[in-house]
């Protein structure tokens, strides 16, 4: 017996700002990694690589952890949505469309 309506499958994939938000944690990771060339260049003194290496440190964090946090949010919401579509259509075979 075929379903007329398939319940909605839970959407693992990350979303899209996700994403951007994982891509820009990688950025400030790979700029941090730049400071030092960027001192040996003459364009950071010690005390502004200092405070941009916390800057960028702290940044990349903070990005990570909202890009965990949103693929978190994403996964749970479409988990629901697959449940409550679930519990609406002929489940388990005693279908009386």
């Amino acid at each position: 017996m075929t379903l007329l309506h398939d319940p909605p499958a839970v959407d693992d994939a990350p979303p899209t700002r996700s994403k951007v938000t994982a891509a820009l944690a990688a950025l400030a990771c790979l700029a941090c990694c730049a400071l030092p060339f960027l001192i040996a260049a003459g364009v950071l003194t010690g005390a502004g690589a200092a405070l941009a290496q916390n800057l960028l440190l702290g940044a990349s964090g903070a990005l990570v952890a909202a890009a965990g946090g949103m693929w978190w949010l994403h996964r749970r919401r479409s988990a629901r949505k697959a449940a409550a579509a679930g519990r609406s259509t002929c489940a388990g075979g005693d279908c009386a469309c």
